[in-house]
């Protein structure tokens, strides 16, 4: 369905490493998912044991795609920040199939500019080095750090693309999503300038 790269490279920016798992970021992730202000735009924290499991998803990703949602090591800084990275969208609505952009990080780490220097890395490699046609982006409506995050990226919204999401309750405030898109051909216009 979507290219397989077995390599699963480590990306590297001027501050950063994008890095596969290890055992000792499960308790910064679990801290980072039980964290009210990161998951504001969630429909709840995660507790340890779902924050394990998703941590388990993650690696799984990477074994059947070659791909995912790295670990995000800031160089003199935390280990773990947070991810950011690929994902394979696994729910049904009028763009998929698609890949999807994703990043979550620490409290601690926004700000700083983390979230864009690392998805631009990620896109160059969805683009250049996968190949991929188009990489798309959602969240819930409101939550405007990460639509910023879209737009620093070059990821374009048009309201008819907006969507329900169907993993979130019927008539939760969060069910209205917002739908970014990039294709290859804007984001190699955008290296070019």
């Amino acid at each position: 369905m979507f290219p397989i790269d077995s390599d699963s490279p480590e990306l590297r920016t001027d501050r950063l490493l994008l890095r596969r798992w290890t055992a000792a970021d499960r308790q910064p992730f679990a801290a980072m998912n039980a964290d009210p202000d990161v998951m504001e735009h969630f429909v709840a924290p995660l507790s340890p044991l779902d924050s394990n499991a998703a941590a388990d998803r993650i690696e799984s990703h990477f074994r059947v795609f070659g791909y995912g949602l790295w670990a995000v090591q800031v160089d003199g800084g935390p280990a773990f920040a947070g991810f950011v990275g690929l994902d394979v969208v696994t729910f049904a609505a009028h763009f998929t199939p698609a890949i999807e952009i994703a990043w979550r990080l620490a409290r601690s780490e926004w700000g700083r500019g983390y979230a864009v220097e690392a998805g631009r890395a990620v896109l160059r490699y969805a683009f250049a080095r996968l190949r991929l046609d188009e990489v798309v982006a959602f969240t819930s409506q409101g939550n405007t750090r990460s639509e910023r995050v879209m737009v620093r990226l070059a990821m374009t919204h048009d309201e008819a693309d907006d969507f329900d999401h169907l993993g979130v309750p019927d008539g939760h405030r969060l069910r209205r999503h917002v739908l970014y898109r990039i294709s290859a051909d804007r984001w190699r216009s955008r290296q070019e300038e």
